[in-house]
């Protein structure tokens, strides 16, 4: 896999951010999230796996999801400088899923972050963009140690998890982060 390096961007305003590639892989680009991807946000929030595995977030409109972007991922990059990405087909630039780094204030480590559209699950993008994801965070912002949580009942994740490397290490409760977890860990 190829993967590209990381890129400046605009400062300013959510508005003026640009839609530019962090990462690459042989399939797909990431991206950072902006204003103007409400509409895919609010399908995949609103998606039943979504809502069963990561939980309600409140958005039903596209204005939710800009308030859901503005306040998330677009924050998280004003203040670290990383955050979730769009991940996109390369080939015809079809939005697939997220993947980025989160930094929650209830974990002291940060978080691997992922989920994709049903129609994408099941095909390995969830592993490429995680693993490009891994290498960016030692890359570019030097984390050694990145944590992963998910329900305790999702297993495709928890394979997924294990599958970059990640063990097991305790379960937790997240009241503002998705209520009863498990938490997965990995040195980089």
């Amino acid at each position: 896999m190829a993967f590209g390096r990381k890129r400046a961007h605009p400062a300013g305003s959510a508005t003026a951010e640009v839609a530019t590639e962090v990462l690459g892989t042989e399939r797909l680009r990431l991206r950072r999230l902006v204003l103007d991807d409400a509409p895919f946000i609010l399908r995949l929030v609103t998606d039943p796996s979504w809502l069963e595995f990561i939980g309600d977030k409140g958005v039903r409109s596209e204005d939710d999801a800009r308030h859901y972007l503005a306040q998330g991922p677009i924050d998280m990059y004003a203040r670290l400088g990383f955050g979730l990405y769009l991940a996109e087909l390369r080939d015809g630039g079809v939005p697939i899923g997220i993947c980025g780094l989160i930094k929650r204030e209830s974990l002291a480590d940060v978080d691997l972050g992922f989920a994709y559209l049903p129609e994408f699950r099941g095909k390995g993008y969830a592993y490429e963009a995680a693993l490009a994801v891994m290498i960016h965070a030692k890359r570019d912002y030097s984390i050694r140690r990145l944590v992963a949580i998910t329900a305790p009942t999702n297993e495709k994740s928890i394979r997924l998890l294990r599958r970059l490397g990640m063990t097991l290490e305790q379960a937790i409760d997240l009241p503002r982060d998705g209520g009863r977890s498990v938490l997965f860990a990995r040195s980089l």
